[in-house]
């Protein structure tokens, strides 16, 4: 299990832990159930940076602090003053943070523990696999406060469910439970709640063992799918199995199923 250091980095609004080639961040804001204000979308950026540059750090997993929530949205008192100009301001910026954590080229785990609600489920839908306790609720609840997602949630969410059910939760405002958004694709998998960071951490340490250039150029392929035309990513495919194939781990990994043993890949 990752040992966090408060104050690590020197995050005020986050815990930051690497072990084992895997970057924990985890929302640290219980008593606000990890609601995000300004300071922690900040953190979190510079935390995702922090994380593509430390070349000791293949995986990240995002977590929120406590047994509660996730990150159970935005810190309602920032939106109090908000106009129509301060507004658009204030949902591009969560944006950007979002959109960086999403463009990581390194996989970003979700590890939903509670509530992700408003800017927790637009946080999840912008990492590259979620998963989720059984006690998580998801939901886009703005509509009862006269306002939409705004950090993502109208366009990752219908990407990501259809346009059909994002529209019922975005319209609505009703929460899902963990075993709903598994079946409607919301999540990847559910685990009981006591095993949920164990089971994360397994699946972050399984994509750590890889070659990492496999793994980038898979994620950097897989991503692009939804901006590009069928034929178009058949051709960045191709590009980057090319790629893999310069590669000493592509390599490694051929010979040494070749010869029944475990690859020892380098990342070159």
């Amino acid at each position: 299990m990752s040992t966090f250091v408060p104050g690590a980095m020197g995050y005020q609004t986050l815990l930051w832990s690497v072990q084992e080639r895997i970057a924990t961040v985890m929302i640290n804001r219980a008593e606000k159930l990890n609601a995000l204000n300004a300071k922690a979308k900040a953190e979190l950026l510079e935390a995702m940076e922090q994380a593509h540059g430390d070349a000791g750090v293949d995986v990240v997993v995002i977590t929120g602090a406590g047994d509660k929530a996730f990150v159970a949205g935005t810190d309602i008192a920032e939106l109090a003053a908000l106009d129509r100009e301060s507004g658009r301001s204030f949902s591009s910026d969560g944006q950007h943070v979002f959109d960086r954590i999403e463009t990581m080229e390194k996989p970003v785990i979700a590890a939903v523990n509670g509530f992700a609600l408003g800017g927790g489920c637009e946080l999840a839908l912008a990492c590259h696999i979620r998963l989720a306790s059984d006690r998580a609720k998801f939901g886009q609840p703005e509509v009862g406060l006269g306002l939409i997602p705004g950090y993502g949630g109208t366009q990752r969410l219908a990407r990501t469910v259809g346009q059909g059910r994002a529209l019922e939760m975005i319209l609505t405002g009703v929460q899902v439970d963990a075993q709903e958004a598994l079946r409607i694709g919301l999540v990847n998998r559910v685990y009981p709640a006591g095993e949920l960071m164990q089971r994360t951490l397994a699946m972050a340490k399984l994509i750590a063992s890889y070659g990492q250039n496999a793994v980038r150029m898979a994620l950097n392929a897989v991503c692009a799918s939804g901006q590009l035309t069928l034929e178009d990513g058949l051709s960045l495919e191709a590009s980057l199995f090319g790629a893999c194939c310069g590669t000493e781990d592509f390599k490694e990994g051929v010979g040494a199923f070749l010869e029944k043993r475990k690859p020892a890949f380098k990342n070159r």
